[in-house]
């Protein structure tokens, strides 16, 4: 009990954080490997695939430019704010980190459910999701946008008190953990941990443009968010991956200089295309901020069918 509630300092935080990253890029370059051997073996291996997880890799450096040069001053001054009006004084220990990463865990879900119904936020998410293959580092496809929408979602843990830093290194916890949830590799695990946890098996239903696999699991690391805000679905059939609107040809190796581009912007594209499709202020506003599946004139068309019946 002791050790749960001895004090912590920011240093020690950044140091297991550092050995975290060191250790997970190691385990994410071995395991790649191991999924590219194993395509091979079961005879799936295509040159597609050589070209989109090359287009993975480029939109996660994409990604991270774009944070550490437009998003990472703004994230620092965001959460420094925060900390300066907090309603406690958390004092980070074992425990406070173990409990800021379940409500980081908490606080993913539903930035993670507001990404897959808000336009505008799936414009970026929806890089992550345009991949037609389920591999380690499908986990690696990011979005130009991505490092924005987690301040909106994290931030009010700084505000109850707990330290930035803390917070920083929940996040990360949180997103490692799903990373090594990219595989097909694996099946379903013991029932008990299937319950309480995320796993690959409940990830690649996430993954899936399954009619029945829409809009479900959007846990980070605990599933029984998902259970208890009735978006849990099992996996019971096998998921079909990529966009119920798929980028077409986006993964042939002859383009390969331009796959990671258009993976990148295809979102904000289409996006743009339905304000410039849409017809009145409302339908303006529902194309940013609507859900993906809206149509500009979508009314229109449901009752021009209706009476034609």
């Amino acid at each position: 009990m002791d050790a749960l509630l001895t004090p912590l300092s920011e240093p020690d935080i950044k140091h297991v954080e550092a050995l975290l990253n060191e250790w997970f890029f190691v385990v994410t370059a071995v395991f790649l490997t191991f999924e590219l051997i194993r395509y091979v073996v079961i005879r799936e291996f295509k040159w597609s695939l050589i070209g989109d997880t090359l287009a993975n890799f480029l939109t996660y450096a994409g990604s991270i430019a774009i944070a550490i040069f437009l998003l990472g001053g703004f994230y620092l001054a965001a959460y420094f704010a925060a900390s300066q009006v907090a309603l406690f004084s958390i004092q980070t220990n074992l425990a406070t980190v173990l409990i800021c990463i379940v409500l980081a865990d908490l606080a993913y879900y539903w930035e993670h459910r507001f990404l897959h119904r808000v336009n505008a936020a799936w414009a970026t998410h929806s890089t992550h999701h345009s991949s037609p293959f389920f591999n380690i580092s499908v986990a690696f496809r990011f979005g130009p946008l991505d490092a924005l929408w987690p301040i909106l979602f994290h931030i009010p843990l700084v505000m109850i008190g707990f330290n930035p830093v803390v917070v920083f290194f929940s996040e990360a916890f949180v997103l490692i953990f799903q990373t090594l949830l990219h595989t097909e590799a694996i099946k379903k695990l013991p029932r008990p941990f299937e319950w309480i946890f995320n796993t690959p098996s409940h990830h690649r239903v996430h993954h899936g443009a399954n009619a029945k696999y829409l809009d479900a699991n959007y846990a980070g690391m605990f599933i029984i968010w998902d259970r208890l805000f009735g978006t849990f679905v099992e996996e019971d059939e096998a998921p079909v991956y990529g966009l119920v609107e798929p980028i077409p040809e986006i993964n042939s190796f002859p383009r390969l200089l331009a796959s990671p581009f258009v993976a990148f912007f295809h979102g904000f594209y289409r996006v743009w295309k339905k304000v410039a499709d849409a017809k009145s202020p409302r339908e303006k506003r529902m194309a940013l901020f609507g859900p993906p599946e809206w149509r500009p004139h979508a009314r229109e068309t449901e009752k021009t069918a209706a009476l034609a019946e």
